[in-house]
């Protein structure tokens, strides 16, 4: 066929599409033609964006995409999925105690949407079943499974509702590690996908690897024929855009398929998948699960995938501590979330579990809200809000604090002093004071003596309150600490 006559062709085709009202702008708009699957001979990796002997390369087009938030957004959980796949794995009980918190955690409303489980040892199998006993709405306990008919077995016999099935989806999987075609590829998920629905189960489709997928030549004409399924079967299929190696970017104007935005357009706007059926699951290899969860919820993924802690694969996954304030800074409420179940669950980790969160971990390290430098220190002792983030003490039971080392100075040592034994307004000790200069005094010997840590709190309230009975200043500290 000559260039002309394709011009032609192609000109019938457009001028057939169908004109219609976009109710969400009010301006008109023609359907956009239909995506073919591309059954490439030869995997296309994108080696422009991604030389493996070079830092991956972040390429822009310009083409923006439209905030399409939808009114309604939630928190998917992978703790016992993915989070297990980088750490020893869970007791039983600490899944269904895990599994407890996270429900409160959720609040009446659902917010932890659902919890994934994996199904192949008999402990994860056990965990499933008693978590189901438990009887909550939320999270909907769910599974995941590899696009195997043997795997789907299990699914069945345990009576789930939705399984997540693995469907990769760039070419890096299913050239290189399927040793399949696109076409076949397609063809043996879909299979999958039919038997889950003829048995009346929901599906969750895992793109694996769709941040180095051909969006348009493979992840848009299959999912149109996942939606063809759901409109056939009448039951749920939804996509999960799994950013399994974290190259996801949330600049604007970003080439797909590194550009979440421009993967959430294509799925909901071009392959039409409704915002409820979207989920994000991001990966922090560089940094970006966050920034990138928060750009999906804003382009029209209704669902992010994230684990406690963001424990997972590799760096981790998207942390769901995170995705709560970051859900309150868009929405303007926490939707009956307790966020005081956040400082529990990093209580158990690290007691009952024995997981060190990193000091410096954000809402649940040791340190995330304590300050050293004694200029910070003068600040908080005339109001808290200038080195605070928000009240953690309301949040997340986590007050204020300020460690004691040779830069604190008298502000420093006061603060610490007034938070550690929770004082008053009223009561509370001055930077002045004599008893916080002498206190100040011990603490500066014993870094003139060499030492370079941080003073530990058994330490400080010792000497405090030996120098609060030696002055007779009156505050009784011992008393004060022993009674709690």
């Amino acid at each position: 066929m000559s260039d002309y006559a394709e011009d032609l062709k192609e000109e019938e085709r457009f001028e057939n599409r169908p004109v219609t009202m976009n109710r969400q702008n009010n301006l008109l708009k023609i359907e956009e033609h239909m995506y073919i699957l591309d059954d490439v001979k030869k995997p296309n990796v994108f080696r422009n964006m991604f030389p493996y002997e070079e830092v991956p390369k972040i390429p822009f087009n310009d083409r923006i995409v439209p905030h399409d938030m939808p009114e309604r957004i939630w928190i998917t959980d992978t703790t016992f999925r993915d989070g297990q796949q980088s750490r020893a794995p869970y007791s039983t009980e600490q899944i269904v105690t895990i599994y407890d918190y996270l429900h409160r955690l959720g609040g009446p409303n659902g917010m932890i949407r659902a919890s994934e489980f994996f199904l192949y040892s008999k402990k994860d199998r056990d965990a499933v079943v008693k978590c189901m006993e438990r009887g909550y709405d939320f999270p909907e306990v769910t599974s995941w499974i590899r696009a195997s008919k043997e795997d789907f077995k299990l699914v069945k016999a345990l009576g789930m509702k939705e399984t997540g099935i693995l469907v990769s989806c760039s070419d890096y999987h299913i050239f290189l590690k399927l040793k399949m075609t696109r076409r076949e590829a397609m063809e043996h998920y879909l299979s999958v996908v039919k038997q889950c629905l003829d048995e009346g189960i929901a599906v969750r489709c895992h793109l694996e690897d769709i941040t180095r997928a051909d969006i348009y030549g493979y992840v848009v004409p299959f999912c149109l024929e996942l939606m063809k399924l759901q409109e056939q079967y009448g039951i749920p299929v939804k996509i999960r855009a799994c950013d399994t190696m974290g190259y996801g970017v949330n600049y604007p104007g970003a080439v797909i398929p590194r550009s979440v935005q421009g993967i959430i357009y294509a799925l909901h706007t071009h392959a039409g998948v409704p915002h409820e059926n979207i989920e994000w699951h991001g990966h922090n290899d560089f940094y970006k699960a966050v920034v990138n969860s928060t750009t999906a919820w804003i382009y029209g993924c209704c669902g992010v995938n994230a684990s406690l802690f963001g424990i997972g694969e590799r760096t981790g996954n998207t942390p769901l501590e995170a995705m709560v304030f970051e859900y309150a800074q868009l929405k303007g409420d926490l939707n009956g979330m307790d966020t005081t179940v956040i400082t529990e669950l990093a209580e158990y980790y690290e007691k009952e579990i024995g997981y060190q969160i990193p000091p410096r971990t954000p809402f649940v390290g040791k340190n995330f809200n304590v300050t050293r430098a004694g200029v910070h220190a003068d600040g908080l002792l005339k109001n808290e809000e200038i080195y605070n983030i928000f009240d953690t003490e309301k949040f997340l039971k986590r007050p204020v604090r300020c460690a004691v080392s040779n830069t604190s100075g008298l502000a420093g040592i006061a603060h610490w002093m007034n938070s550690y034994y929770k004082l008053p307004d009223s009561k509370k000790v001055d930077k002045n004071s004599e008893l916080v200069k002498t206190v100040k005094q011990w603490v500066d010997a014993q870094y003139e003596d060499g030492r370079v840590t941080v003073l530990t709190d058994e330490e400080l309230s010792v000497v405090i309150e030996e120098t609060d009975e030696k002055l007779g200043t009156g505050f009784h500290f011992k008393e004060m600490r022993e009674a709690r």
